[in-house]
């Protein structure tokens, strides 16, 4: 039985998009739904990197193209981003760890768009995943990158769990999915 609902799929294909649409479902459901998601930042049209939004409105940058290094410090890059890993930490970790600590009534809905190479150079994220996908009042709605290249072990790891559904998102199927994803977090609730 899954009690986490993830999607995978090309970049660009519309992931976090659906996972906002299911997000704002859930909500007007009356489902406490609490996380972040990854943005795109653009200027004069071309993509110049990404910031983590959570879903309460905090905003910070996740990673920008590349800048010269800062000397002294570990550089952490994707391609030609540089990956800023406190203000990724400063944000998704309370998110994380608050989550599961929550009592109430019913499960809560934690969102974590993505699962990723930039993400996963904070040790005390992947840390931080692994007890929300083990604390048994919290259903996680998550992205994952598709297999591609080398395998990141905490992916590989989720997609092989026996709680999680993956959706494949693509271009054909992504605006009929989200009744599917949002049924299906409401089972994983139960």
């Amino acid at each position: 039985m899954a009690r986490h609902v993830f999607l995978t799929g090309p970049p660009g294909v519309g992931k976090t998009t659906l996972i906002q649409k299911a997000s704002e479902v859930l909500k007007s459901s009356g489902v406490p739904v609490d996380g972040f998601y990854t943005e795109e930042v653009r200027q004069g049209g071309r993509r110049t990197g990404f910031d983590v939004v959570t879903l309460s409105g905090a905003r910070g940058p996740l990673s920008r193209v590349g800048s010269e290094p800062m000397p002294g410090k570990r550089e952490c890059r994707v391609g030609q981003y540089v990956v800023d890993v406190a203000s990724f930490e400063q944000l998704a970790l309370p998110i994380l760890r608050n989550v599961g600590s929550c009592g109430g009534l019913g499960p809560r809905v934690c969102v974590i768009d993505e699962i990723g190479k930039m993400e996963l150079f904070s040790q005390p994220f992947i840390q931080a995943v692994r007890q929300t996908l083990s604390s048994p009042a919290t259903v996680v709605l998550g992205t994952i990158p598709a297999p591609k290249g080398k395998p990141l072990a905490l992916v590989e790891e989720i997609r092989g769990r026996p709680d999680v559904k993956v959706f494949s998102v693509t271009k054909e199927n992504r605006t009929r999915l989200l009744p599917d994803v949002v049924a299906c977090v409401q089972s994983c609730g139960k």
